[in-house]
């Protein structure tokens, strides 16, 4: 009896940080005035906005971010492209970044949208010190990852109503399998507003 239940047991769910908590992030949270805080305030909201990987986010190019069109193209696993819509705000944010850093900045790399103080493109593990020490301001989950991000951001998306089909289009998934685990995701979400609002719950 016991191995049929076993079999029954879902796959562990993607840690993701609460809506909320994101809000403060960007809303309450200072970062400095300085190259660092931008750098720092930008990544994570791109992380956030668009739910792209870590790799994905380092390698981000000047040239895939269409500010007119509101897209931005990323080179993703197996080097497939994609294009993922993005808003004004962020839109904004990234043309500012973009020509702060020609001014700022003395001979900085213009290929890569993100760098460093030195003007150089950033390294994985900058980004991670960065998304675990402003996650570690708003939120107790255990992982603080930027990997923790992605799985933010597709959660949000499914809990507002998005298609699965069109999540896994901008997570850049292969089968929708590796993206049907943010349903679960969603129906824990679904029971739990169930179990607090229903009265016969």
């Amino acid at each position: 009896m016991g191995a049929i239940l076993s079999l029954k047991m879902s796959k562990r769910l993607p840690v993701y940080v609460e809506q909320g908590d994101m809000a403060i992030l960007f809303d309450e949270v200072r970062f400095p005035d300085d190259w660092e805080g931008w750098t720092d305030r930008l990544l994570l909201a791109i992380l956030y906005y668009t739910g792209m990987r870590l790799s994905e986010l380092v390698g981000l190019k000047e040239g895939g971010v269409d500010s007119g069109n509101r897209t931005i193209k990323v080179l993703g696993k197996g080097n497939k492209e994609r294009v993922i819509p993005v808003n004004g705000v962020l839109a904004a944010a990234i043309e500012e970044y973009a020509g702060k850093k020609r001014a700022e900045l003395e001979a900085p790399d213009t290929e890569f949208l993100l760098v460093s103080r030195k003007g150089k493109k950033l390294y994985p593990k900058y980004v991670y010190r960065v998304v675990h020490d402003y996650l570690a301001q708003i939120t107790t989950i255990g992982q603080k990852s930027p990997h923790v991000l992605r799985h933010t951001f597709a959660t949000h998306l499914m809990n507002a109503g998005a298609e699965l089909n069109s999540v896994k289009e901008l997570l850049g998934h292969a089968s929708l399998a590796a993206t049907q685990v943010y349903t679960h995701n969603t129906i824990e979400k679904l029971k739990d507003i169930y179990k607090r609002a229903h009265p016969k719950a």
